[in-house]
């Protein structure tokens, strides 16, 4: 049994036609979209990784295990919401089964694009889901996008991104194909999710094997998202963060569920297996470590949640530097006028303090 904390902390920072819908396969040599950086180091095995998401659709306990990226897509989805505007094309990068359709509905779309490299996971739902808004489902890889330049409204991407090696290039790309005002948004797992089984990892193979391998990926850390989204050319950029916490029976569990997401280990040097005897003193160690009272064991997920726009001549700009009309030593003078005028309970008593001279 699993106990999923949804409020954890935040940070702010800065008709369907799922039956029978047809599947577009895109290959990718011949309608790719280049990026124009270099390329990059290849740190994940994105071959391990589309055979992962293969295995994990056919299982029979996938929807089980949809618990955490369905609550991570409806919390992106409540973002998009916040625009105040009906899309004509969104594309889901990464969409999965389609976590993001079942939140979106014929209100904020025409039509959604879910775009993934498993065609088994991008199907698994098509003879039982329905979804409020039209889906054309189309296979691709997400470093290689398909899509024509200033050709969609709107591109979102839930949970897919930290398996991304090229992700300067992957949002260049989307910034592209986005129209003028277009909007990006999406969330991905931050540097401090699954502390607590790395941490237990290591203190075992330290331990039993005199040494460390990667276990748990590396994930993007929260200070180089708004680098990342400007050097691709977005404007208006946000950040939050959330943690979400979710209590699982024991380390085992933990990574039954992971299996199951199709969030295994896909490290391009990863070690090939461990050990009984370093998955036991690795089980030992979380629960000693981190163990709840109840004997269960906490797993938390950082969320990081971004949202860019692509300029558009209507979109507000900043005010050019030295126009503003109240400098801060102004702004300083009159809020210690203010303090000096507060009770011992902070509610200001008399008439409001006399504006600094200029």
């Amino acid at each position: 049994m699993r106990a999923l904390h949804l409020l954890t902390r935040q940070r702010k920072l800065g008709l369907a036609l799922s039956r029978g819908s047809v599947t577009t396969v895109v290959p990718r040599a011949t309608y790719a979209t280049p990026s124009t950086i270099p390329p990059t180091q290849q740190i994940f095995n994105r071959v391990v990784k589309k055979r992962q998401r293969d295995r994990a659709a056919s299982r029979a306990d996938s929807r089980d295990v949809d618990y955490l990226k369905d609550e991570v897509a409806d919390r992106l989805v409540d973002r998009l919401l916040d625009i105040k505007r009906r899309f004509s094309t969104v594309v889901d990068l990464g969409s999965g089964a389609g976590h993001i359709a079942k939140f979106v509905d014929k209100d904020m779309m025409d039509k959604l694009v879910m775009y993934d490299m498993s065609e088994k996971m991008l199907n698994r739902d098509n003879d039982v889901a329905t979804y409020e808004v039209p889906v054309e489902r189309v296979v691709g890889d997400e470093e290689t996008l398909p899509f024509e330049s200033n050709s969609v409204d709107a591109i979102i991407s839930s949970l897919s991104l930290h398996w991304v090696n090229d992700i300067p290039g992957t949002l260049i790309q989307a910034q592209r194909a986005l129209k003028p005002d277009g909007v990006f948004i999406a969330a991905l797992f931050g540097g401090e999710t699954l502390y607590e089984l790395r941490t237990a990892m290591q203190l075992a193979e330290i331990e039993r094997e005199g040494g460390v391998s990667p276990h748990v990926s590396p994930m993007t850390d929260i200070r180089d998202v708004a680098a990342l989204l400007q050097r691709a050319g977005f404007n208006l950029i946000t950040v939050d963060v959330d943690e979400i916490a979710v209590g699982y029976p024991s380390m085992f569990e933990l990574m039954a569920d992971l299996r199951a997401m199709g969030e295994s280990n896909a490290i391009a040097a990863r070690k090939p297996y461990l050990s009984k005897d370093v998955l036991m003193a690795a089980a030992a160690a979380y629960k000693g470590i981190y163990g709840n009272e109840d004997g269960s064991i906490p797993a938390t997920f950082q969320v990081i949640y971004m949202i860019g726009w692509k300029p558009d001549p209507s979109q507000p700009k900043p005010l050019a530097r030295g126009s503003g009309e109240v400098s801060f030593k102004d702004l300083e003078t009159g809020l210690k006028a203010v303090e000096s005028t507060q009770d011992s309970d902070g509610i200001v008593i008399g008439p409001p303090p006399n504006p600094p001279k200029k």
